[in-house]
């Protein structure tokens, strides 16, 4: 028999996330997933029901209290939506009904149904599309969803290329889903590698780590900074670290600095970690997937570069950016210094100087603004 979901998702929280009037644990998307699934989840085997970027547990406990379903396996890209996830079937009494996974064979190895929120890059699903085509059942269905404005028909080109059989959904509540059948294997093509000749420096990138192989922009500018950042440092931290460009760059202008590279994504963190190694300085870069920081201890490190999002998730909003510096005026010790790009007309500068210390820019240009904060307790 199944089970009306909405006490559970009226329970639900984003915790440890940034939550907000205009921010959501549930939506939509969420609710239409479940729906369209339906029949495929009820009729699904235990331990064949996958769920990927699950935002904070709406599929995976829907999943498993409207449908019964038991042994579900988990990957989630960021480390929040993981901990959330885990708060809350804690809080439901559900552990038990799911285990956690990489992006990898044994997280989609005999699956039959994948319920996949859409990421907003089509990298990222391109890796996910192809890691299930090539380790799913072969009558595996992906039921791919997400709000009509963070849909594009690319997507359908996307999943064209890894299943044989991808069609839309109708909208309701401007949401839609994708389902794919008929996986069509292929070779991985993720991560992806390339050369930034002009700053010299091989970057390696899996699918969902921001910006790709490419150099942002706002972290271009950054780089230009890296001579004037406090030359004395020992340990370093690149908060935020996506790639790991800036991470690398730290360690090879400096040989004696220990630089810690930290993002909420695993595919960033693994992408750092062989950008780092692909540029000889694996040594001295450690990598960690963390939430803004959380396990490093209190006034451990001297230098913090960051680059930090405007956005949380698809809604933009500055509580990510503002986590963030919290988190560098927290671990940095008296008169480190925090160095951060920002689009200028976010105007951070006096949250920086209230949280971390005396602010003052560094540089500007037409788009960003280059600050540094000197820690003061």
């Amino acid at each position: 028999m199944l089970i009306d979901c909405q006490e559970l998702f009226a329970r639900l929280r984003r915790f440890p996330d940034v939550e907000a009037p205009n921010l959501v644990a549930v939506d939509a998307a969420d609710r239409l997933l479940l729906d369209e699934a339906g029949a495929a989840l009820a009729a699904a085997p235990a331990g064949t029901v996958v769920v990927v970027d699950d935002q904070y547990g709406a599929l995976t406990l829907g999943a498993a209290v409207r449908y019964g379903s038991t042994g579900i396996r988990v990957h989630q890209d960021s480390v929040v939506g993981e901990r959330a996830l885990a708060a809350n079937a804690d809080r439901e009494g559900l552990t038990d009904h799911y285990t956690r996974h990489g992006l990898d064979a044994a997280l989609v190895t005999g699956a039959r149904v994948v319920l996949l929120r859409l990421p907003r890059s089509l990298s990222a699903l391109a890796e996910i599309a192809e890691t299930i085509a090539r380790h799913a059942d072969p009558d595996v269905v992906v039921f791919a969803g997400g709000r009509d404005k963070h849909i594009s028909l690319a997507m359908n080109d996307v999943l064209g290329r890894s299943f044989a059989d991808v069609q839309a959904s109708r909208g309701r509540q401007k949401s839609r889903v994708l389902t794919a059948r008929t996986p069509i294997p292929g070779p991985s093509t993720y991560p992806v590698t390339e050369t930034l000749a002009d700053i010299d420096l091989t970057v390696v990138a899996h699918g969902a780590a921001f910006a790709g192989p490419r150099l942002d922009i706002g972290t271009r500018f950054l780089l230009e900074f890296l001579p004037r950042m406090r030359p004395d440092a020992a340990v370093a931290v690149d908060l935020g670290c996506g790639t790991g460009i800036l991470a690398v760059s730290l360690a090879r202008q400096n040989p004696d600095l220990r630089v810690v590279a930290t993002d909420q994504s695993a595919a960033a963190i693994a992408s750092a970690a062989a950008t780092a190694a692909a540029n000889g300085v694996a040594d001295r870069v450690e990598v960690l997937r963390d939430d803004a920081a959380s396990t490093l201890p209190d006034d451990s490190v001297d230098l913090v570069v960051c680059n930090p999002p405007f956005h949380v998730g698809a809604a933009v909003h500055t509580g990510a950016a503002e986590k963030m510096f919290d988190a560098a005026a927290r671990i940095l010790r008296d008169g480190g210094e925090l160095w951060t790009v920002y689009n200028s007309h976010l105007n951070y500068r006096g949250t920086l100087r209230r949280v971390v210390g005396r602010t003052d820019m560094a540089g500007r240009n037409r788009k960003f603004t280059v600050t540094r904060s000197v820690r003061t307790r």
